[in-house]
């Protein structure tokens, strides 16, 4: 995700601590939310699916998904 989207999404969070925030900063900021945790997502995924695990026996294997 951008730094700038980022940045936004922060500033709507400061605004909503001062005041009531409009229908449109809520949903620019649930837009912004959902876009962050999904690219936060994708990455963990990325860093799980090149995960290895070495065994007692030295032999390495990939991560599995959980059953």
């Amino acid at each position: 995700m951008e730094k700038a989207k980022m940045d936004r999404i922060s500033e709507l969070t400061a605004i909503s601590r001062q005041r009531e925030l409009t229908e449109e900063e809520k949903a620019e900021r649930q837009a912004l939310r959902e876009e962050y945790r999904a690219d936060w997502r994708r990455g963990a995924l990325e860093v799980l699916e090149n995960t290895y695990v070495v065994g007692p026996d030295g032999k390495k294997r990939k991560l599995g998904k959980k059953s």
